[in-house]
């Protein structure tokens, strides 16, 4: 039987990590604000809760200066640290690429245990071909370890109109799946399905782009008394829900197969 990883952001806090892998999640993700944030000591904590727990942290730093990531790496020690910096439209000229595919070989150089994930933009549905997908994940590919869809918004990799300034995330909204499918088939890497992803659409999605697994964040997360997502606060119904339809799409695609 396929058996598909399960992944969940953003988790900033031990006893939520413990959670989430008693109900059988795979990769425990959680984000530093910037690196000096006041909060970095409970992500650490809750990292060690994920390992004590025996399953993989992932950590989002949302700053790209390469000697406060490498601080951050040799003191928290992830499993996986995944980058999500908004790319541009044209990765063969774009200065910025430059710069963090170099500091993806100096993570490999100085912490070869951690994994690198590398999030790659796809445009929403029926707008993929304004996003240079497949040229983004061939260039990053030598330097990573994983990808993850996740949903741009706005084609010009500029990054300003996603909800983090400068990086691509927490849409609560699905990206292309045909193009997704057509990464999965292109990448020698394990890509991981994200992009608006929930309890209703988790089964779909993984029937039709196959990925190694699927990642959920907005979409999992508490709501407010007017049924907005609270960020950093997860609804586990929600997560176990998301688990089950995993669970699903992995019997059907065995009993198909």
């Amino acid at each position: 039987m396929p058996r598909f990883i399960c992944q969940i952001y953003e988790v900033q806090t031990p006893a939520e990590a413990e959670a989430l892998a008693a109900l059988g999640v795979d990769h425990i993700g959680s984000v530093l604000m910037a690196h000096d944030a006041p909060s970095n000591r409970l992500v650490g904590e809750t990292i060690a809760a994920a390992r004590r727990a025996g399953v993989r942290s992932s950590l989002i730093p949302l700053f790209s200066e390469p000697e406060p990531v490498l601080a951050a790496l040799a003191e928290l020690k992830p499993d996986i640290v995944h980058f999500c910096e908004a790319l541009g439209p044209d990765p063969d000229t774009d200065a910025a690429i430059g710069p963090l595919i170099a500091l993806q070989r100096e993570v490999r150089r100085r912490f070869p245990e951690v994994r690198i994930m590398r999030s790659i933009p796809i445009g929403p549905p029926g707008r993929a071909d304004g996003v240079p997908t497949l040229a983004l994940a061939a260039r990053f590919a030598p330097v990573s370890d994983l990808f993850l869809t996740d949903t741009l918004l706005d084609g010009t990799g500029s990054g300003e109109e996603e909800p983090v300034a400068g990086f691509v995330g927490i849409t609560g909204q699905v990206c292309d799946w045909d193009m997704a499918r057509r990464l999965v088939a292109q990448s020698p890497l394990p890509v991981i399905l994200a992009g608006g992803i929930s309890p209703r659409n988790a089964e779909a999605g993984l029937r039709r782009v196959r990925p190694f697994g699927i990642d959920s964040c907005t979409r999992t997360n508490a709501v407010d008394a007017d049924g907005r997502p609270v960020r950093f606060r997860k609804d586990f119904e929600k997560v176990a829900q998301l688990l089950a339809a995993v669970r699903r799409a992995e019997r059907d695609l065995e009993n198909h197969s």
